[in-house]
Parts: C-alpha cells; sequence; structure tokens
C-alpha cells in the first residue's frame, strides 16, 4: 500500500472531503497558511520549502481518515520546535484541542541532555504520556516519521543509521502495535535499506528477477482458487501480495537459508462476506491443497492484540512450492490495514472505545508499568522489551486470555494480572499440573496462579521474568523495602545514640531542633534524614552531637564522611557513583579492602556505623565467615555507565630468570592496565613471585590481563589473589 503524495493545500483538502464532507476546511486551511508563514525561508535538508514536510505528514493523516483538528496538528506539528510560535498562540488561532496534539509531538527543546539516547528518551517518554491522553498524537508521530525516513536519503550516513535504527526499535514495532501493518512494513524496509544496504539492495535485485515468474505462478493459483469459490457457491475476492523485503530477510536470517530456498515469497489474500465463510474458504482451500503441518494460525478466533484477525494456512501449491493464504472478512481487512486508525471517523475525537480500547491500554499500562523508572536506558530497555515481542494466549481457570511475549513465565503472568498476585506468588498449575515458577507458557496453557500471604519478591525471580511489568514490580517492591530497612535503622542508630549522650529519645526524635536539622541538610522531612542516617550518608554522633551545641552552624556532611569522601577519590579506591543502592548512587560508600571487589563480579552492602556502606565479593572468606547484623545487609550493584580504575592484587608465580618483570609488565601495559605497585622475590626452588597491584575496569579487563601474563614465556601461573596491598 503506498500514500499518494500531495504538493498543494487543495489537493489535501480534495482528500478530507472525500471521507468527511461536512469538514471545516477553513481550519485546514488556516493551519497551512500559519505553517507556510511560520516556516518561510526554511529548507528541507533534502531541498525544496520546509512546508512540504507538515503537508506530506498531513496527506499521510488524511490517508489514515482522520479528523480535522488531527490534520491541521499535521500541517503545524514543527512549528512549536523549529519557529517562534507558541503554544498559546496556536491554541487562540486554532482552538486547545490543536494546541495540545501539537504540544505532545513536539521534542524536549530547551533542557540539556549529556547523551543523544537520553535526549531521545526523554522526547519518547513525553509522547508515551501525551498518547495515553490522546491517541492522534501517536498517529500524527507516525506520519511524520514515515515522511522523514521516505526523504532520509539527504542526510548524512551516520545520522542515516542513527534514524533508521531508532525507526526499527521503536517506530516500527509502535505501528505494529496499533495494528497500522502498512506503515510498520513500509518503515522496516526503509530502515533495511539504510542499515543494511548491500543486503537489502541484493535481495531486491533477486527478486525483480523471479517477479515475472512469481506473476505467472500467483495468476494460475488465483484463478485456480477462484473457480472452485465460484463452484462452491462461496464469494471471494481474492489478490497476491509480494511479502515486504525486510519479512524476506528475516525469514531467511530465523531459518539459516538462502534466498533460493526461501518459496513462501507471496501471500495470497481471500476477503469474503462472513466470519463463518472464513472457515469455508479454509477448508476448500486445504481440498485443493495439502496443509503444511504446523503452518496453520487461528487470529479470527483468537485476535492479536493489535485487533489483527485472518486466518493463515500455508499448504504444497503447484510445483512443490510453499504459498501462504491468508483469509479474512472485508472488516478485518480494513482493521488489519488501518489497525486503531481503522475507523477512526466515527469515533468520539482522542478517545479510543470498544475493541480499540483494549488495544490502545496497554500504553496506558506502560506509563504506570514504568512511572518509576528514572533511568532513561532502563526506560528505554522497557520500551523495546514491550514492543518487540511474539506473544503467546493463555487462559485462566475463568476462560479468560491473556497474552503474554514468549518466554514468559507463571511469575510474568501474576504480575500482569495484578502486582499483590505477583508479589504473593509462590508458585502455578499449568493444565491442572503443578509447574515451578520458572516454567515457560505455550500458547493454550491453563493457568492457575497459586498465592500464599507469607511470600515476598526473591531477587533471583529477575534472572528469569520476561516482561517488563514484572522486572519493574520486583525492582521497586525491593527499593521500597531498601527503604524501610533505613528507616528503621537510621532510627535506631539515632536513638542508640540520644541515649548514650543522656538526651530524651522520643522528645529529640519530635523536636523542632530536628526539623530545622533536616532542612539544613536539604532533607524535605525527618523521616528523609533518619533514613539518610540508616544508608549511611550522616553519621548519628554527629546528628545528635549538635543537639548539644545550640546555634552551631550545621554542614551538609559530617566531618568523618568529608573525609571519606576525600578518600573515595583516592586511586585504586571506589570512584563515586560506581556501585548504586536501592536505584541511587548518592550514598556513601567503599569498597572492602579485604577482597578489593571489580565490576562484573556479585557484591553485597554492609551499612557500617558512621561510614556508609561497605563493599565487599559475595565470595570474600570474611564477608561470609563474620556474624553478621543481618539487618545491616543491604543489596547493591554495579552502575554499568561507570567505569573504573578499581585496584586488584594479581601474583604471578615465574622460574627465575632475567627480565621476567619487565616483560610481565609490558604484557600488562598492553592490556591498557596501570601498575601501581610492584614486588619480586625468589624462592630456593629457582621459582620467582611476582605481586602487582593493578588497576582494572571490570571482571573482564582483568580476565584479558590474567590471559596475556600467561603467553609469557616461563609463566607457570598467574592468579588474582584477595587482601594484599
Amino acid at each position: 500500500m503506498s500514500v499518494i503524495h500531495l504538493t498543494d493545500i487543495e489537493q489535501l483538502m480534495e482528500q478530507v472531503v472525500a471521507y468527511h464532507p461536512e469538514a471545516d476546511t477553513d481550519l485546514i486551511r488556516r493551519a497551512y497558511e500559519y505553517s507556510v508563514k511560520a516556516h518561510e525561508g526554511q529548507i528541507r535538508q533534502a531541498g525544496g520549502p520546509f512546508v512540504q514536510h507538515p503537508l506530506a505528514v498531513a496527506g499521510i493523516l488524511t490517508f489514515l481518515k482522520l479528523d480535522v483538528q488531527a490534520i491541521a496538528a499535521g500541517l503545524l506539528h514543527d512549528t512549536l520546535e523549529d519557529t517562534v510560535a507558541t503554544q498559546e498562540e496556536l491554541e487562540q488561532e486554532f482552538g486547545a484541542d490543536v494546541a495540545r496534539l501539537v504540544d505532545g509531538v513536539t521534542k524536549i527543546g530547551q533542557i540539556p541532555f549529556k547523551t543523544y539516547e537520553e535526549k531521545q528518551a526523554e522526547n519518547f517518554r513525553k509522547m508515551v504520556l501525551s498518547m495515553a491522553d490522546d491517541i492522534r498524537v501517536v498517529f500524527i508521530k507516525l506520519a511524520d516519521r514515515l515522511h522523514n525516513m521516505q526523504t532520509l536519503e539527504a542526510l548524512a550516513d551516520e545520522k542515516r543509521k542513527i534514524i533508521a535504527q531508532e525507526t526499527m526499535e521503536i517506530y516500527a514495532p509502535l505501528a505494529n502495535r496499533l495494528g497500522m501493518s502498512w506503515i510498520k512494513q513500509e518503515l522496516e524496509d526503509l530502515c533495511f535499506q539504510y542499515l543494511q544496504p548491500e543486503a537489502y539492495s541484493l535481495l531486491k535485485l533477486r527478486l525483480a528477477k523471479r517477479d515475472d515468474e512469481r506473476q505467472a505462478y500467483i495468476q494460475s493459483l488465483i484463478q485456480g482458487a477462484q473457480q472452485a469459490l465460484g463452484e462452491a457457491g462461496l464469494s471471494g475476492q481474492i489478490d497476491g501480495r509480494p511479502k515486504h523485503l525486510f519479512s524476506i530477510y528475516q525469514k531467511m536470517e530465523r531459518r539459516a537459508v538462502s534466498f533460493d530456498e526461501i518459496y513462501d515469497l507471496t501471500a495470497i489474500r481471500i476477503v469474503t462476506d462472513s466470519k463463518m465463510n472464513c472457515y469455508a474458504v479454509l477448508g476448500l482451500i486445504h481440498s485443493m491443497w495439502p496443509p503444511v503441518p504446523g503452518r496453520f494460525k487461528d487470529y479470527v478466533a483468537t485476535p492479536r492484540s493489535n485487533l489483527y484477525q485472518s486466518l493463515h494456512t500455508t499448504v504444497v501449491g503447484p510445483q512443490g512450492e510453499y504459498v501462504e493464504f491468508q483469509i479474512r472478512t472485508a472488516e478485518m481487512h480494513r482493521i488489519n490495514e488501518y489497525g486503531v486508525a481503522a475507523h477512526w471517523l466515527y469515533k468520539e475525537p482522542g478517545k479510543a472505545k470498544g475493541r480499540d480500547e483494549e488495544v490502545f491500554s496497554w500504553l496506558r499500562q506502560f506509563v504506570e508499568w514504568h512511572k518509576d523508572l528514572s533511568d532513561n536506558r532502563q526506560f528505554m530497555d522497557s520500551v523495546k522489551l514491550d514492543l518487540f515481542h511474539d506473544v503467546v494466549f493463555v487462559f485462566t481457570p475463568k476462560g479468560e486470555v491473556r497474552e503474554v511475549p514468549v518466554g514468559s513465565t507463571p511469575l510474568d503472568l501474576a504480575y500482569v494480572i495484578h502486582t499483590e498476585i505477583g508479589d504473593h506468588c509462590v508458585g502455578a498449575k499449568i493444565n491442572g499440573k503443578l509447574v515451578p515458577l520458572r516454567h515457560q507458557l505455550h500458547s493454550g496453557d491453563m493457568v492457575e496462579i497459586l498465592t500464599s500471604p507469607s511470600q515476598v519478591p526473591h531477587r533471583g525471580w529477575l534472572k528469569f521474568v520476561r516482561t517488563s511489568r514484572a522486572k519493574t514490580k520486583i525492582k521497586h517492591w525491593f527499593k521500597v523495602e531498601e527503604q524501610k530497612r533505613a528507616l528503621e535503622l537510621g532510627r535506631h542508630l539515632l536513638e542508640q545514640e540520644f541515649r548514650r549522650q543522656h538526651l530524651p529519645v522520643a522528645q529529640s526524635l519530635q523536636s523542632e531542633q530536628l526539623v530545622s536539622m533536616a532542612k539544613a541538610k536539604s532533607c524535605e522531612t525527618v523521616e528523609e534524614l533518619i533514613r539518610l542516617v540508616g544508608f549511611g550518608r550522616f553519621a548519628p554522633d554527629q546528628i545528635v552531637g549538635s543537639f548539644k551545641e545550640e546555634g552551631e552552624q550545621l554542614s551538609s556532611m559530617p566531618a568523618q564522611s568529608g573525609l571519606l569522601r576525600t578518600q573515595l577519590k583516592a586511586p585504586g579506591v571506589l570512584q563515586d557513583g560506581a556501585v548504586k543502592f536501592g536505584g541511587t548512587k548518592d550514598v556513601l560508600m567503599q569498597l572492602s579492602k579485604c577482597c578489593k571487589p571489580v565490576p562484573g563480579e556479585p557484591i553485597r552492602g554492609y551499612i557500617t556505623r558512621g561510614r556508609g556502606l561497605t563493599i565487599h565479593a559475595v565470595d570474600c572468606p570474611n564477608f561470609q565467615s563474620l556474624e553478621w547484623d543481618h539487618t545491616r545487609l543491604v543489596e547493591v550493584e554495579w552502575d554499568v555507565d561507570v567505569e573504573g580504575p578499581h585496584s586488584v592484587d594479581v601474583s604471578v608465580l615465574t622460574l627465575d630468570r632475567p627480565g621476567m618483570l619487565a616483560k610481565v609488565s609490558s604484557g600488562i601495559s598492553q592490556c591498557q592496565a596501570n601498575i601501581t605497585k610492584a614486588e619480586i622475590s625468589t624462592r630456593e626452588d629457582q621459582k620467582a613471585v611476582l605481586d602487582f597491584v593493578i588497576e582494572v575496569k571490570n571482571t573482564a579487563h582483568l580476565e584479558l590481563i590474567i590471559q596475556e601474563i600467561q603467553r609469557v614465556e616461563g609463566i607457570l601461573s598467574a592468579k588474582r589473589v584477595r587482601g594484599w596491598s
């Protein structure tokens, strides 16, 4: 399916009147004239006046048969971002509805961002929030992206690839989730062209060479099927359509086969008059050509989440070639092409109803599930996970159909149903049989979720859950629990310190002086101050000590904390922000000297009074042997965005030969690692021990260094050791 590109406003209004005779064309004309004036003097990189772009976007929107306000917003969609126009001005000229739509698709402007990815994440987050209020925002954004991709050739190669990659990861699957298959397919083929130009050109050429032969073959199949339908008294319109290039390429990659081994390059579509006749036509096709086992899919009885309905079957046609048939009604076909926009004209503007509501509800759920994700990288990863998935359909004991991504577990389904059910899930029954929580669901499974009030989430769940909702909810539970634990610990530490300094505990904790102290330390509440004491950010003796020093100026950090901050910046010690606790990096931390953990290995934190968090490796012998106060043990994780240096101790056993120290040192330097300390000692058995302190980025970097050392001739062993400095 292709869109007719409009060249002037008269054509645009003709298109609108064709499907909406009573349309307010005056609003469209005024929007166009405003856009022309606002973009006056601006030239597109592809050449020509800039206004050609908003006109093309509006043309795509008329192809979707959108309302007048959406068409006007399409004409104005770049005015807030690229001209001096303001939202107040748009609202005054065109109404609040149009101004809100334009703002919804306008990128975030003046806010500075560290990276391009962070900026794009914030732009997409804004768009999702706007879409949750008015679905027309996504139609305008997809039309904008489609025309930008159609004119991408004018940009530099690197820029083209960045935009194409973003489109492939976000906007094509977004169109798919909204059931707009023709936009999804065109976007994918355009992205394929710029991301893998050689494969695209080769595949396009090979398809062109076989085109005449394929067309003749397809026509013979269509004639045979049409004749059979007539003889059976079944109505049906039949046509053949070539599969788009990217879908063929995906099939070649997925099956690991060559182009010559792909037979079902064309799908034959039969559009009949009723759902019952869809199945009658299916039976007729199977009587003419044998079906391929395992290649039948009934999306009529069980529609996809994006409203798609059709019967799919692959048969062995003449000459032994595989041919795919898609059988549907006219209404199904219209919805399959346009998705949520299929009957937009008959809906209340901006609102989805009926089955459309089922499709669009995932956007609102997405906003809810991810509102706690402040990290842009996590947000975009979750976006891609939710947009990029094949699905399975399972049933609840009540017979309700639930859709989950392929690879999902009963635990994923539990969180889809309700957060409380997920948090308290202990197991599941699949088709009446008990299964573990990590069991993968399959289409048709009858799933009963088992819960217990005493069950709480485990960190191990994060290793096997598939959905972003489950991951987000589990992480949120731990974040809340860590906050509670820090509050309890902070209160306990302060109470102990108040008693030690002979101050009334209850009165002191409720005093105005503590409220003032919280404000002086940039805490919104006393509770936040107490929580930060529990996290180790503030020392309890400094907080309590100030009660005896009226008028003393409060510093935002205690003295020993400041000392530790200085120590943290020393080479080979924990870099600020390298470890996250409860989703935050702003907590006083230090690496344990006994094990010196490195990014990439499992770690745990221990809250030490007045010193914050001490980070240990999980397998640290000292950490495992000591009797810790388990209320002070906390879960921590490395921040993958922060790189070293981190000091490790490496011991090398060599033959006692001249120049060994120089050879080993050279090998370490070749790995881009810095040596901060080196000692050599010889043994009576004509062997030597070289001990190094080396700064590394992570465990992978350390492994590379050890492998390089072991390549040196005369080396007997090289290994990391704990506790040598």
